[in-house]
């Protein structure tokens, strides 16, 4: 069983960085992380400096998922990415090691407090007198979005189209939209209420991390891609209302 549990190991490492994992020696460490996942990021980054304090991780670097790879394939130097869909991490295919699953999340209707539109359903996006916003249809979460909206035949006019979901959820809670659709992570944590949509369990968005292959400290990266996906890691985004991979 022991020897399992190591071949176990060398495989989730290979699987993050392509080759054997090193001990960190420091230095600084750069993560591009998907607007949704990156509070989560910051708790596994703190943790993580804890373990090993000769590693300063700078402050995360937060978008939608494709602005971020927009900015990797034009060079930035980033160590880290972790995306809020495969989709886009497989855009991006040619500039990392092979990617790992971090978590889950799902889609859960949002409205203001007191939702004083009266929303309770997918349905209700559809009706004229309610305001909704959305992801754009390019972001990880405007297109787990249109796939819920459609499997439900509901067909929403949005009045704006954001291009991250955090985007979303501020226009929701300062009243300027009547609901839409975030993750249930985002909803956990923003001024909105958050209402169980019908069919949002069939609408998993998965989340992958990979190292960079042009990592400017690639022994730290690949450390901190394996804690990430590792216990502490799993523990920090389970409690932030992530789903397991």
């Amino acid at each position: 069983m022991r020897a399992l549990r190591i071949v176990a190991a060398a495989a989730t490492a290979a699987a993050l960085a392509g080759c054997a994992p090193a001990a960190p020696e420091g230095g600084a460490l750069t993560v591009y992380a998907a607007a949704s996942v990156a509070p989560a990021m910051e708790e596994i980054a703190q943790a993580f400096e804890a373990r090993y304090p000769g590693v300063d991780v700078r402050p995360i670097v937060s978008d939608g998922s494709q602005v971020l790879a927009t900015q990797l394939e034009e060079g930035a130097p980033a160590d880290v990415f972790a995306s809020a869909d495969e989709a886009t991490m497989a855009r991006v295919a040619p500039l990392i090691h092979d990617p790992a699953v971090l978590a889950t999340n799902t889609l859960v209707l949002a409205v203001p407090p007191g939702n004083p539109a009266g929303v309770q359903a997918l349905e209700d996006l559809a009706r004229p007198d309610v305001t909704v916003v959305l992801c754009a249809e390019d972001v990880p979460c405007g297109a787990a979005s249109a796939r819920l909206l459609d499997a439900a035949g509901v067909a929403v006019e949005p009045a704006s189209l954001e291009q991250n979901v955090g985007g979303v959820v501020t226009k929701i809670a300062v009243g300027e939209a009547d609901a839409g659709l975030v993750y249930r992570t985002d909803a956990l944590r923003g001024d909105v209420v958050a209402i169980e949509a019908d069919g949002a369990d069939e609408v998993v968005n998965r989340y992958p991390i990979a190292v960079l292959r042009a990592a400017p400290n690639p022994e730290a990266a690949r450390e901190f891609a394996e804690f990430a996906a590792g216990p502490e890691g799993r523990a920090i985004l389970a409690e932030l209302g992530f789903g397991a991979p």
